[in-house]
């Protein structure tokens, strides 16, 4: 038997889509998006589609939080589209911010929205953010908060009250149960993203958004850089045209173990 939820906040950054060449701003600080667009990841992209059938399943609410510049607004419009039904912006230079600050401003909204009577029992992140590579945001929240948490989970669900998450560890599978409220860091691969409809996306843009400032400066990133791997090298063997290349296939099959 699965208990009543009284809410879902699922936290999402705007990212660099990563799916074309990535380019670093000079600095090394940061990846350049102007020529690329941007997304969330996919970690985040599966923590939303477990936000929203959370939250339909216990009758609770799903609420989607960004820390972020205005254009940040376009991300929590894709996830209102795709059944989150409130959205929080914290307006601000993400590149500014480090894990820290980023877990102490998510802090301050959970206790502020409970404050308001909006508790979250349970809030998602991805693992790790796809344009920084930082880990840390999960756990620190989670200590900020005094939540139990569960890093890199696939597949998380709610029976009786508590989170049922289900990771690869380095041993084979392990599955997870901790009480509500919780804090899980989502990895992709678990669930299938829905995608925004038109009536969907047409819904969205009639919700309005919370915008709240700071609340204290950030210290940053402490980060030094960030290092871009240089390009794997390929090469291309041509083995000939037409029927004349068969014997070459041949060889090759034999020279790979493919054919004995």
């Amino acid at each position: 038997m699965t208990e009543a939820l009284t809410g879902v906040l699922v936290c999402v950054k705007r990212v660099v889509d990563s799916s074309g060449e990535v380019v670093l701003a000079e600095d090394g600080q940061s990846v350049d998006g102007r020529y690329a667009g941007y997304t969330v990841s996919n970690h985040e992209e599966c923590a939303v589609e477990i936000a929203v059938q959370a939250a339909a399943a216990t009758g609770g609410t799903a609420t989607v939080l960004t820390l972020g510049e205005p254009e940040a607004v376009e991300q929590l419009r894709s996830a209102l589209a795709v059944g989150c039904t409130a959205a929080t912006l914290v307006e601000a230079d993400p590149s500014s911010y480090g894990p820290t600050d980023v877990a102490r401003e998510i802090a301050a909204v959970v206790r502020d929205h409970e404050a308001a009577g909006r508790p979250h029992d349970l809030v998602l992140l991805g693992n790790d953010a796809a344009d920084s590579g930082d880990f840390q945001v999960g756990i620190r929240l989670a200590y900020e908060l005094g939540r139990p948490v569960v890093n890199g989970a696939a597949v998380v669900r709610l029976e009786d009250g508590q989170v049922v998450a289900e990771v690869a560890g380095p041993d084979g599978h392990e599955t997870y149960r901790v009480p509500l409220p919780a804090v899980v860091t989502v990895l992709e691969g678990g669930v299938e993203p829905r995608y925004p409809t038109v009536p969907g996306r047409m819904k969205a843009k009639k919700v309005e958004i919370e915008q709240r400032t700071p609340t204290a400066e950030p210290t940053g990133p402490k980060r030094v850089r960030l290092l871009l791997p240089p390009p794997q090298p390929s090469q291309v063997e041509v083995l000939g045209k037409g029927a004349d290349a068969a014997p070459a296939v041949v060889d090759l099959f034999e020279r790979i173990g493919v054919l004995r």
